[in-house]
């Protein structure tokens, strides 16, 4: 029963549409815990400790965010592979290559495929840089997060980086949360415009208040 479901494919556009709503829960709160580097590096560096402590003493040290890491891992993961099977099967459906007329993909499918390869590209820059320092440009300090914030954004290639990805997520939520609503059957006559402007409005409040801090530490209001 499962095998068939992830087969067809509305099963697979089920599951980008639930992996991308987890995920998106997660930017939400990942923005919001952000922002508070505007407080100062005794708030952002206890806010980054608290993470590692949810749950105790029920749960041990960083067992909640190792969870939650998992997740996420799962969440991409079943995203990626749905989304590059969906597209590989989007091109076995196309005309044949003597057909000389050939169809364009629409702007939003190029957005989305596009902007999914630099996020996955990035997720993966993130991750070596802020978590396990390897790339990172300052000398990484285990357990000060915030400086290491500063170090990344007081370099010309990460605030690039890291402000190209965060347009591109935002096209990305803007195309696919009304994608994800349609699918799991949220779209109607009466609420598609109020859907529209939800997708329009999570894109942008979540796009500039990532690409906030870069824009802080550049201009020195964080530092």
């Amino acid at each position: 029963m499962t095998r068939t479901v992830w087969d067809s494919s509305l099963g697979k556009k089920t599951v980008m549409a639930v992996s991308g709503l987890i995920m998106l829960l997660y930017l939400v709160v990942h923005m919001l815990g952000n922002l508070k580097i505007f407080f100062g590096a005794g708030d952002f560096n206890h806010y980054a400790h608290w993470l590692r402590t949810i749950g105790e003493p029920f749960l041990h040290y960083e067992w909640a965010l190792w969870i939650i890491r998992v997740v996420l891992v799962l969440a991409v993961v079943a995203h990626a592979t749905a989304a590059y099977q969906l597209s590989r099967r989007d091109i076995r459906a196309r005309p044949s290559r003597y057909v000389h007329t050939k169809p364009r993909s629409s702007y939003a499918t190029r957005t989305m495929r596009w902007g999914g390869i630099i996020l996955g590209l990035f997720i993966v820059w993130h991750l070596l840089d802020l978590t396990t320092g390897t790339v990172h440009s300052g000398g990484f300090q285990s357990g000060h997060p915030y400086q290491n914030v500063v170090d990344t954004f007081s370099t010309w290639y990460g605030d690039v980086i890291y402000i190209v990805a965060m347009l591109a997520l935002g096209l990305h939520i803007r195309h696919g949360f009304w994608s994800a609503a349609q699918t799991l059957g949220a779209g109607s006559h009466t609420r598609d415009r109020a859907l529209k402007t939800i997708a329009n409005v999570l894109a942008l409040v979540l796009t500039a208040g990532f690409i906030a801090v870069p824009v802080a530490v550049m201009t020195g209001v964080v530092s």
